[in-house]
């Protein structure tokens, strides 16, 4: 079931769920929550969320996400000298050398790698580093938007074929074209700062959700729920149509004015700062010094055009640490609401109606309930009978919200039947929606 809540949980509402799926015999996802402890932190670093889907053969996928979850939450606030965006990208990139070094020291695990994607929610907005498949959305107001790119064959070739194409329907949706580990170099993705307000609803997945579930459903189901219900209900529908992969799901709202964006009483986020430029380096000021003291000297036992040139250099030495410590100042870059790094978002998904939703969601209950699969594994019915009974009666008194929660309720009974019979074992078995 979902992880849940925080010290932090009258401005912020969180839920996880990461699960095996149903053809696998082990979960090569991982994940990770870091709550800032205080005003503090969080204001210098953020809360961090992060999943990654880790590949390679016996142990070693999932290895690397977990060194990529561990590796790039704590090197993130490690680097406290670097502003929020250049210390996600150091810690995505120095992750990747720590998971590839660990790949070419033993034959088992060579070529592992595996996809990240972070979120870190700062005072100055939502901070994304990404590579690979896994995706991160954020709902505001009746828009889902998908707000990484996915680095994948499919996603590469988005745009160059017709989508009714039959070329475009034969490509593999599940090769990616960067991922963390494999290679000794890597081209992180640096999205942000996203204004957030309250309401705002963030989702972290892994691709088992994506394959299985729509955009359509994600946008229905995710304002509509409260965190730990939509999280289950997702898994669980990924689950029950196949579950041919691991799927993880962490689903983040935002609930108090206090994490909101508020440009004008917070410092924005500056990247490409070069602090060593923000001192005149010692050995500078020596030769500068040096020279115009040697000029001098020399004027005074009487050459002059000796000592001249030796002022000279000391100022044309002096004149180029200006010109290079400017120089370096000058490339600071002032990050703002409409000044941001990246291109997203990249797909925006209208949000249904809750009356849209909940008669959605009371169409899959119906085919669930007579779906060969169901019935061959004989569940007891009661329970889901009895929220759907609820959901419907709410559904004809217009109490959409009531019936959405109890329509997403019977679905998750039903997967908890479906767990309890098969023990959890990976299953070919499925439910065909």
């Amino acid at each position: 079931m979902a992880e849940q809540n925080s010290n932090w949980d009258k401005s912020l509402q969180h839920a996880t769920v990461t699960d095996i799926g149903m053809r696998r015999a082990n979960n090569q996802d991982s994940h990770s929550v870091v709550l800032a402890s205080d005003e503090e932190e969080r204001s210098n670093r953020g809360h961090i969320f992060i999943v990654a889907d880790g590949m390679g053969a016996h142990a070693a996928g999932e290895l690397a996400s977990k060194l990529a979850v561990d590796g790039v939450a704590h090197l993130y606030r490690k680097y406290e000298e670097l502003s929020p965006p250049e210390a996600l990208e150091k810690a995505f990139v120095e992750t990747n050398s720590e998971v590839y070094r660990r790949g070419q020291a033993n034959s088992d695990f060579r070529n592992m790698g595996t996809t990240a994607s972070m979120l870190v929610m700062l005072p100055q907005g939502a901070l994304i580093g990404h590579i690979g498949d896994s995706r991160v959305y954020r709902v505001r107001g009746d828009k889902l938007e998908q707000v990484t790119r996915d680095h994948s064959l499919a996603w590469e070739l988005r745009g160059q074929l017709p989508e009714d194409a039959e070329l475009a329907n034969a490509i593999p949706k599940n090769v990616i074209t960067r991922s963390l580990g494999p290679g000794s170099q890597i081209d992180t993705d640096i999205e942000g700062p996203l204004p957030i307000e309250v309401g705002d609803t963030f989702l972290l997945c892994s691709d088992g959700l994506t394959g299985r579930v729509k955009d359509e459903e994600i946008a229905a189901f995710l304002p509509n729920l409260p965190p730990d219900e939509s999280a289950q209900l997702l898994v669980d529908l990924a689950n029950l149509r196949g579950g041919p992969d691991n799927i993880t799901v962490i689903v983040v709202r935002v609930v108090g004015d206090d994490l909101a964006t508020n440009g004008e009483a917070t410092e924005p986020l500056k990247v490409g700062v070069r602090h060593a430029a923000a001192e005149w380096h010692p050995a500078v000021l020596v030769a500068v010094a040096a020279c115009l003291l040697v000029g001098l000297l020399l004027r005074v036992i009487g050459q002059p055009l000796v000592g001249l040139i030796a002022a000279f250099v000391g100022g044309v030495i002096g004149l180029v640490a200006f010109v290079q410590r400017s120089h370096a100042r000058s490339k600071e870059v002032v990050l703002s609401e409409t000044r941001q790094l990246g291109d997203g978002p990249y797909t925006e998904t209208p949000c249904p109606s809750p009356e849209e939703v909940s008669e959605s969601l009371a169409t899959i209950v119906a085919e669930l309930r007579v779906a060969p699969a169901a019935t061959n594994l004989d569940p007891d019915w009661t329970e889901f009978d009895a929220s759907r009974d609820r959901a419907a009666d709410a559904q004809r008194s217009d109490i959409h919200g009531e019936a959405i929660r109890a329509y997403a309720k019977a679905v998750c009974l039903l997967m908890q039947h479906v767990r309890d019979a098969m023990n959890k074992d990976a299953s070919d078995s499925s439910i065909e929606l």
